[in-house]
Parts: structure tokens; C-alpha cells; sequence
């Protein structure tokens, strides 16, 4: 059989890979007109989902994050050209998936990294890519703790002397490491890198205390709801409804509280 597939998720698909033809056709062609229709259509064109208020550009940074988070890593390598071709640069592919090493861990962040580098070589891209440190091995915590303060508020500041003392040095290295080597760094504005987080966690499962304190982050750095509910609703044909589910529920609870915080203080 044919796959038939709407007008519009055509036109998308030929955005994403010009000229090419997807394996699956001949395969899977009832597979391909059901995905196709829905993730090239129907999730990309719907109002209020995402479809009519992201560009593309955010759109895959959400999707490739989510798919680190979901370990999807023949869907990031099918995925990461079409994200290059439609505007996300070499450089920002490159740091959501260093970031992800604070959050999935080396194991599990590095058939990604292999993957990103095969994708850009595959470009012709000139590997290494451009340095984007900002912070030494001097500096860095307090850098990482001025991210703390600006993304969580002043309730973190020098969170690093707090919390019992026989694992105080997470803490340290959550400033240190988790925000100060990574946070601190170019290619991806500090709003964007909350996003990568966001989509990084609520494609894992399991991590929802830490997903309402980004998407609490989020909010406080500019990122709305309606920016957080569109990037997770286009995520959902690549990591499913159950943990797209729990990360709205995520979203919703950190908009109450960040609205109980607006009244407290009025």
C-alpha cells in the first residue's frame, strides 16, 4: 500500500529532508501515514499545542533534548540533520547534549555525544567545534551558584554551605558542576538551556520533584506556560503520552506556585 499522507505533513517532511525518501514507506507504510500524519501535521499545526507559537528552531531543541532524556538514540540521529536544516546550529546541538551529562549521567549521555559528532561530520563540520567555556576551575562554583540564583531566586544563594553534612558535597558540586560547568557556557542562552532541562526530564520519568522546580525555573527566566505546555506537546509523538502527561501536570503545579508567590508578596 500507499501511505497516505496529508498535503501538509508532506510539505513538512520535505522541509526537514529535502529529496529524501523514509525506509519505512516500503516497510511500514501504515506505520509511516499514522505517525507522519500526526507529528508532520497535526501536532506541528495545532493551535495552542505548540504548532502556532514555536518555530522549528525550538521545536527540535525540545524533541532532541526529550530524546536523550527517553534514550531514543536512532530517533536523535534521524532527527538531528532535519534539526540542523531548519536553523539549530552545530554549536547548540552540541551543548543540550553536554548539559544532559549533569542529568542522564556519562552512560547514558555519550552514544549521544557519538551520534551528535557522526551528524556534524557528516556536514562537514570542523570538530572541535568552537570553544564555549566561560568559567575556570577557580571560579566556577560561584559562577554556577549566580545560575542557582537566577533561574531558583535568592533562597539559593551559597546553597552550596547548606543541607547535612555527609552530602554537602553534592551540593558543592551541584554549583560547581551542574551549573558552573555547565550552565555557564555559550551557545545556549540560559533560558534555552532551562528548556533543554525541562524536556530532558520530563522524557526520563520519575524525576517530577525536580521537573516542577525547572519548570519553576522556566517561568521565573521568561519561559511561559504556554511555551512549556507547546514544547512538551510537540514532544509527545517521540516520548509518548504517559511522561508528557506528568510533565504538564509538572508545569501546571509550578505556575500555581509561582502565582501563590506573586500574591504572597503583593
Amino acid at each position: 500500500m500507499t501511505p497516505r499522507i496529508t498535503e501538509a505533513a508532506r510539505a513538512y517532511r520535505e522541509k526537514l529532508y529535502p529529496g529524501s525518501a523514509a525506509t519505512l514507506y516500503e516497510t511500514d507504510p501504515e506505520f509511516v501515514e499514522l505517525f507522519a500524519n500526526f507529528a508532520f501535521d497535526e501536532v506541528v499545526n495545532a493551535e495552542g499545542a505548540g504548532g502556532g507559537n514555536l518555530d522549528d528552531r525550538t521545536r527540535f531543541l525540545a524533541i532532541l533534548s526529550a530524546l536523550v532524556g527517553s534514550q531514543g538514540v536512532e530517533a536523535f540521529k534521524a532527527l538531528a540533520p532535519a534539526a540542523l536544516a531548519v536553523g539549530l546550529e552545530p554549536v547548540a546541538l552540541k551543548e543540550l547534549v553536554y548539559q544532559s551529562m549533569a542529568y542522564v549521567g556519562f552512560g547514558r549521555m555519550l552514544p549521544f555525544l557519538l551520534a551528535a559528532n557522526e551528524v556534524l561530520g557528516e556536514r562537514g563540520e570542523c570538530l572541535p567545534l568552537e570553544p564555549q567555556g566561560t568559567t575556570t576551575r577557580e571560579d566556577r562554583r560561584e559562577a554556577g551558584n549566580r545560575a542557582q540564583v537566577e533561574i531558583f531566586g535568592e533562597g539559593m544563594r551559597e546553597s552550596w554551605t547548606r543541607g547535612p553534612e555527609d552530602r554537602r558535597h553534592v551540593s558543592e558540586w551541584l554549583a560547581a558542576n551542574c551549573f558552573g560547568d555547565w550552565y555557564t557556557r555559550g551557545g545556549l542562552t540560559l533560558a534555552e538551556r532551562e528548556l533543554v532541562t525541562l524536556c530532558l526530564l520530563a522524557a526520563q520519568g520519575g524525576c517530577e520533584p525536580q521537573l516542577t522546580g525547572h519548570a519553576l525555573g522556566n517561568l521565573r527566566l521568561g519561559n511561559d506556560k504556554e511555551l512549556l505546555v507547546g514544547a512538551v506537546s510537540q514532544c509527545i509523538p517521540y516520548v509518548g503520552y504517559p511522561r508528557a502527561l506528568n510533565a504538564l501536570a509538572c508545569i501546571d503545579e509550578a505556575a500555581e506556585r509561582l502565582a501563590a508567590e506573586g500574591e504572597a508578596g503583593a
